[in-house]
């Protein structure tokens, strides 16, 4: 099923019509369906069914609360990678023991505030990072529970930026390097190391690098079982892909069938970390067409809504579907571009689109995650505001920023 779709030439989101809402928001606009999300969730929960797991949602995605309270009501976990998402989790209703928190660079005051939310894991990368929660576990009177995250060294098949599981890659800790860390952890008194991690990358398309990378890490639990460990938990990341032009992408079913085994092998829970396939196709960008202009040949369609609102068009190349919310059936080859002042500030490029005029407005499809996440005030531009549609009620969920905003705590020195 589609949650949005054309009823009378008119674009909709479940029951409610488009223009209707950027009538009353304004545009730009993100719109969530909480059906597109609710869905999307229990497709990944049902898919991991005679497995004992867990699937935690990558805040990073789309951190508005709305969403966040939406999973969280379903029994999600969460998956957070800054202290700014632990927050959002924990004003959002999650159960702190089904957060796991992520990332290379955790701060002494980040692992400070999980280790006071007593959260389920921290996802350690680094032995410094493992030294510093020892450290301050000790100080606190607190034990952190960690899973290990490794470096499988394997290339996920995605656009660079967003691969992380390769040996030249930021992320984690190589395997082979994994046991001495571990090893040397026994000593420690507050850390008890009870699960291993590996997130190899987003919006991947093939299962073979999931069964490569699964297997790998796979081997590690076992290891470290044999050598005493109490590992619990075995975390195999997230990163499944969504549609956006023509991708042939696995579902839910199809991953956890392909790794069944090795899962089943393991012998621990199962976490996942999806947070693209959750929220991606689950929310749009509503924009107004301001003006057409030709230069030479070309001809472009100059939106409200540019990079600083949605930035993986500029940033990755990234392609989204352009639909007209009036439908006319008319289509021109242009650019889809923005007011930013770059010459990179485009939404599509060289495409075939709704041949739209000024005063029309188009909708940028699967604009869910790493949408309103990645925005900016560039150009100090106010960032869009948020809508959740659930049936045929919507309501604003994150109000539009204005312009006293982009100066708040800005302040101006007596010297001046």
């Amino acid at each position: 099923m589609d949650d949005f779709y054309y009823e009378g030439g008119a674009l909709r989101c479940e029951g409610v019509a488009l223009d209707e809402i950027a009538r009353a928001a304004g545009t730009p606009t993100y719109v969530y369906s909480h059906a597109a999300i609710q869905r999307a969730y229990t497709e990944l929960d049902e898919a991991f069914s005679g497995l004992d797991h867990l699937v935690c949602y990558a805040v990073k995605a789309n951190g508005n609360l709305a969403v966040l309270r939406a999973l969280a009501s379903l029994g999600a976990g969460a998956d957070i990678v800054s202290g700014g998402e632990l927050y959002r989790a924990m004003r959002a209703g999650f159960d702190p023991k089904k957060v796991v928190f992520a990332g290379v660079g955790k701060t002494e005051a980040e692992l400070m505030a999980g280790l006071g939310e007593r959260i389920l894991l921290f996802n350690v990368e680094s032995a410094p990072e493992l030294e510093r929660l020892e450290r301050l576990a000790a100080r606190f009177g607190k034990r952190a529970r960690v899973s290990l995250r490794v470096n499988p060294d394997v290339d996920a098949g995605s656009h660079d930026h967003i691969t992380t599981g390769r040996e030249r890659d930021k992320f984690g800790i190589p395997i082979e390097q994994a046991l001495a860390l571990a090893d040397r952890a026994k000593q420690y008194r507050c850390v008890d190391i009870i699960g291993v991690h590996q997130h190899i990358g987003s919006q991947i398309t093939k299962l073979q690098p999931f069964r490569d990378s699964v297997e790998r890490s796979a081997g590690l639990v076992e290891e470290l079982k044999t050598r005493g460990f109490d590992i619990q938990y075995f975390n195999i990341g997230g990163g499944l892909g969504i549609r956006y032009k023509d991708e042939e992408t696995p579902t839910p079913k199809e991953l956890v069938e392909a790794i069944r085994p090795t899962l089943e092998a393991a012998g621990t829970k199962i976490l996942c970390e999806m947070g693209r396939f959750i929220s991606g196709a689950a929310g749009v960008l509503l924009t107004g067409v301001v003006y057409r202009k030709k230069s030479g040949e070309k001809d472009f369609i100059v939106a409200d809504a540019g990079m600083n609102d949605l930035l993986r068009p500029s940033l990755y190349d990234a392609h989204h579907e352009i639909r007209a919310v009036e439908q006319n059936g008319s289509v021109t080859g242009a650019d889809l571009v923005g007011p930013v002042c770059e010459s990179g500030d485009y939404l599509a490029r060289d495409r075939e689109l709704p041949d739209a005029q000024e005063g029309d407005l188009l909708a940028v499809m699967d604009a869910g995650a790493y949408g309103f996440s990645m925005a900016s005030n560039y150009n100090s531009r106010p960032r869009p505001a948020e809508v959740m549609v659930s049936g045929e009620r919507w309501s604003v969920v994150r109000e539009r920023e204005h312009y006293a905003d982009l100066v708040k705590g800005e302040l101006v020195p007596a010297f001046l």
